[in-house]
This record gives C-alpha cells, sequence and structure tokens, in this order.
C-alpha cells in the first residue's frame, strides 16, 4: 500500500542554499535524497524506487547478452592495487585494519575480478566470460557537487570481459555497446556515445555515453556522424589569416604586450597568426615547448597522448634559462624539443623573440625552428568533421566502455592454455554505468518550473491518484476503490489520501513528476469522467468513471 498519509515523502518549498544543479535542487525539494555529509546522500524511498527501476533495466539488458550477475567485496587488500600500479591514485580511499594489513575501499573493481579469473580460469574453453555487478563505490572525492552527480560514494555496475584475444574483445565490446545503447533508449534519455580517453583505466580504446545537460562537467564535440568527448576530439579548424611572407624573421619591439590579443592587435595581424608558446615538464622527457595557433587552446589530455607520458606546465624558472622570459618566449632558438600543433599551417606567423618586450614576425616553422607535429589542441565551435560544423555541449557522463587488452590480466597473472598448450594472457574489457547519473540528468533533461517530469521508465510511480475531500465522503469512496483498481492494471500508484487541501496536493503532484496524475472530487464524478494530467507538458485529458482504471492505463502505456 502507498498512500501519502504513511509514506516518507518530504517534499520543500526551498531548494538548498548551495544548490546549484537542477536535479540537486529538484531531488531535494521533491523528497527524493537528504545529505549526510560532503558528498554522501541517502535515497528516501521514492528516490530509491527510482534508482531501482535504473538498476533493473541495466540487469535486464546484461543478462540479455550473458552478463553473469555476481557481487565482490567493497573492502578490498591493498596488494592488488599496487600489483597493477593503481595504488597511488589520490581518489582512493586507503585504512589499516586492526593487524596494521593497508586495505582498500574500491572505487571500481579490475584488480578483483581479475585476481578471481586468474584463480578459476585455466584453458581456452573456460573462455569467453561476461561477469557484471551493481556494487557500492567509495571515491575521496576532491570536490563533491552537484547533488548525486559528483559524490564520494556512489552504486555503479560495473561488468568485465575476459576473452582469449582481442578478436574476442571485439565481440565482446560490440555486445556491451548493444546493451549500453539499448539501455539508454530505455531510461528516455537523450544521450550520445562518443569517442573518449581511457585515463586511468589504461588499454587501447573507449566509449562514453553522455547525456547533454547544462549542469554536466563534460563537453562533447558533435557534427552529423561525428560525436567525441571534447578531451580527444579531432576536427579540421578555420583557416588562418596570415599575413605576406617574409624572407626571414623580423624582431619588433612589444614593450608588455604578453597575451596573444595584445600582439595581435599592435601588429595588426589575426589571432590566429600568432603562435602561442606552451612550455611544459615531460615526465621522462624534461622541458618541451608546446605551439598552437593564437585563437587555439592546447588540450592537455591529447597532449598526455600524443607524448605518450604525464605532463605538467612548467614554471618561469624552469623554461627561463632554456628559452626566454614569460610572456615573450618563442621556438627560435629555443633548447627545447618543439611539438607544433596540426592545424598550424604553412606560413609566416608571429611568435615571442625570447627576449623581454620583443617579438618575431614573419616566423616560417620548418625553416626557421625544427619540430615534431602532433594533433594537441582544443576543437572549437565552427571547426569541421567531413565538411560539417561542429557543435560543443556539455553533458554528464552516465556510461563508459573500455578494451583494456592485458592492461590487467598480465599485471595479476590472469592466463590460460590455448588449443596449442601454449600460455597465453587473458585480453580483458570493462564497462561501467552510475544509476545515480542516470536519474539526475533525466530530472535536468525534463524538469519544468514546476518540478520534475519522469520519463515513463524511471518514474518513482506510474502514477498518483489526488483525491480532494476532507474525511468520510463519496469522493474518497470512489478514490479507494479506484486505487485498488488501477493497481490491478499493474500500474504503480502513489495515492495521496492526505487531509490537506487540493493546492498543496497538486504542488507535490507536480514537484514529484510522475507520469499522470489522476484527481477525484466533487466536480469530476458529477461531470461522470476524471481529470487526467500528463505530467509532460501539463496537458489535461478526460476519462469517463466507467472503465477509468483501464483508460488510465491505456493511458499510461501511450507516454514516452
Amino acid at each position: 500500500m502507498t498512500r501519502l498519509s504513511s509514506y516518507l515523502l518530504p517534499t520543500e518549498k526551498q531548494a538548498p542554499a548551495d544548490a546549484e544543479a537542477i536535479s540537486h535542487q529538484l531531488m531535494v525539494r521533491a523528497g527524493l535524497i537528504r545529505q549526510l555529509g560532503a558528498g554522501l546522500w541517502t535515497y528516501l524511498p521514492a528516490g530509491w524506487r527510482v534508482h531501482r527501476r535504473v538498476e533493473q533495466i541495466i540487469r535486464e539488458e546484461m543478462d540479455a547478452i550473458g552478463g553473469q550477475e555476481m557481487l565482490m567485496p567493497l573492502l578490498n587488500p591493498a596488494e592488488p592495487w599496487r600489483r597493477t600500479g593503481r595504488i597511488e591514485i589520490d581518489e582512493i580511499f586507503k585504512l589499516e585494519d586492526r593487524k596494521g594489513t593497508e586495505m582498500v575501499l574500491a572505487m571500481t573493481h579490475e584488480e578483483i575480478v581479475t585476481t578471481h579469473v586468474a584463480q578459476v580460469v585455466r584453458s581456452y574453453r573456460d573462455l569467453p566470460q561476461i561477469l557484471y555487478q551493481i556494487q557500492v563505490k567509495e571515491r575521496d572525492e576532491p570536490r563533491p557537487r552537484a547533488g548525486v552527480l559528483r559524490t564520494r560514494e556512489f552504486r555503479m555496475k560495473d561488468s568485465y570481459s575476459f576473452d582469449r584475444d582481442e578478436a574476442g574483445l571485439e565481440e565482446s565490446y560490440a555486445k556491451h555497446i548493444v546493451a549500453y545503447d539499448r539501455i539508454f533508449e530505455r531510461t528516455g534519455l537523450e544521450w550520445y556515445r562518443v569517442e573518449s580517453d581511457v585515463g586511468m583505466m589504461g588499454g587501447t580504446a573507449a566509449h562514453e555515453y553522455m547525456a547533454p545537460c547544462a549542469a554536466g562537467e563534460d563537453e562533447v564535440a558533435l557534427a552529423p556522424g561525428y560525436a567525441a568527448n571534447l578531451e580527444v576530439a579531432s576536427a579540421d579548424p578555420q583557416p588562418a589569416e596570415l599575413p605576406a611572407p617574409l624572407s626571414q624573421p623580423e624582431e619588433v619591439h612589444t614593450p608588455g604586450l604578453t597575451t596573444v590579443d595584445d600582439v595581435a592587435r599592435r601588429l595588426g595581424v589575426a589571432p590566429g597568426a600568432v603562435l602561442k608558446a606552451y612550455p611544459v615538464i615531460a615526465e621522462g622527457r624534461g622541458l618541451v615547448l608546446v605551439l598552437v595557433r593564437g585563437d587555439h587552446r592546447v588540450n592537455e589530455v591529447k597532449l598526455r597522448n600524443a607524448l605518450g607520458t604525464q605532463v605538467r606546465p612548467a614554471t618561469a624558472d624552469e623554461f627561463a634559462r632554456k628559452i626566454g622570459p614569460a610572456g615573450f618566449i618563442g621556438p627560435v632558438g629555443a633548447n627545447a624539443p618543439i611539438v607544433l600543433d596540426d592545424a598550424v599551417g604553412d606560413g609566416g606567423y608571429v611568435t615571442g623573440a625570447n627576449r623581454a618586450d620583443h617579438h618575431l614576425r614573419g616566423v616560417e616553422p620548418g625553416r626557421d625552428f625544427p619540430f615534431e607535429r602532433a594533433d594537441v589542441r582544443a576543437v572549437e565551435p565552427g571547426d569541421t568533421v567531413g565538411g560539417h560544423p561542429i557543435r560543443i555541449e556539455k553533458a554528464i557522463e552516465v556510461g563508459n566502455i573500455f578494451k583494456l587488452g592485458t592492461r590487467y590480466s598480465s599485471a595479476l597473472g590472469a592466463s590460460f592454455l590455448d588449443e596449442s598448450g601454449a600460455q597465453q594472457l587473458v585480453t580483458m574489457g570493462c564497462y561501467g554505468i552510475g544509476p545515480a547519473r542516470i536519474v539526475a540528468a533525466a530530472v535536468e533533461q525534463y524538469a519544468d518550473d514546476a518540478g520534475i517530469a519522469w520519463p515513463r521508465a524511471l518514474a518513482p510511480f506510474d502514477a498518483e491518484l489526488v483525491v480532494i475531500s476532507r474525511g468520510e465522503s463519496e469522493e474518497r469512496a470512489f478514490a479507494d476503490r479506484l486505487y485498488e483498481e488501477l493497481k490491478a492494471t499493474g500500474l504503480d500508484v502513489l495515492y495521496d489520501d492526505r487531509d490537506a487541501g487540493p493546492g498543496e496536493k497538486f504542488a507535490d503532484a507536480e514537484l514529484l513528476g510522475a507520469p499522470l496524475r489522476v484527481t477525484v472530487g466533487k466536480r469530476t464524478l458529477a461531470a461522470g469522467e476524471l481529470e487526467v494530467q500528463l505530467r509532460r507538458g501539463r496537458e489535461r485529458r478526460s476519462v469517463p468513471l466507467e472503465g477509468a482504471a483501464e483508460a488510465v492505463h491505456e493511458l499510461w502505456r501511450t507516454l514516452p
């Protein structure tokens, strides 16, 4: 029985003072969640119902591709994490038990599932396998924000594929794409599957599933037939307007002008005709000077991937001796290897002169300085892919899939004997989905000024029945019968039987956002029909009293 008079649904008129994201505001106001501490959230009954609906969709689609559900401990020995090198990740919670044994609170389970596979898989006949769980994760998140979008504790569906070789991994990866596409279609979200960086997971390739919305922390580059996380996106740049070439570089006095825009204005050229210098320290390589067009920005993820190592910005002291003073550095005469972005074409550019208050113009790459090429810039709106201009949208990452290869199996000894009796490493993939992020993305995408408007598949209740009556009455008796009839059709109904006014009831119903609101009152009974409101768009419909439950159910079946 789900009667609101006895249900814990503490709605609020005002959002928390620190809530900026719409999902944060409305999930608190609608009585779905409450905060315990920074990045720590409790799901109240209605909020947990939504979360469980997402989990059920995930389970059904994972089972459909042959996934086998399991459950691994949240508390892990530190040793497997040390063997893979991931024990040093700052976001991992580390602790010791009373005996001084080092432990880890898992933020993902590659190490643990691979340890088990190493123990039980012996032959090629034991492969392939797809294992998954829906389990609590812990992450020492430095900046928890936006309600349930970035937290320190969360539930995640993580699955892992184990195959004999790369061809098998391709099949498992393709199966997960099918499952994930179905999952996100069923949730009712607007979503994209985009190319992404492998990041701390390692491996050879990755994709992310993104739900566009203003609260997202990621940015997605989109064009017809193309979608990529901005971290790895590539596109053809708009051409730069370059001045006439010079036979050799010419020094010009630019006192106090250290920004691209100031230098471009002083010399009467477009910002794209200036080369922006970005000195970095590359692990294992030392000082490297990176050059991009002045109208572009360095993409640090692409730079790290291009150099094949970790990088950080160099300090003024680190580059002054080998190149020049801050604000005036350039490639000509620089005592450092130079990486030139692919978008820098042939022609004469303005660069720093490596001495204070001076720049050079007419500098030609190749003629005046050596370089290695790489795509290291962030794409910009208006760049093109296949002749189509790209647009950039903010988005929430709601899922990701990775081709891990032998990154973990080699570190943890997961191997098998092939048909010829030779020992081979297991080839792996890993695949994650954040149910809470799906919930928040749905709120973000479909909320209006009255509250949440859930997609049908995720709503905590299929319909909310509101009776406008105080005490015993004909209206309440009819609503009681209708409640039982609606449940008999298979609908999950929240019955607002509280002794409260219609304004409060309607406001709470719109805030909670069940796809349908069915109202029973004196006027509706007198008219011989019920008022039904479609939450999405707040459109009103009427159904006859006779057969009302079946009519409401049929209307619900038509909803998105």
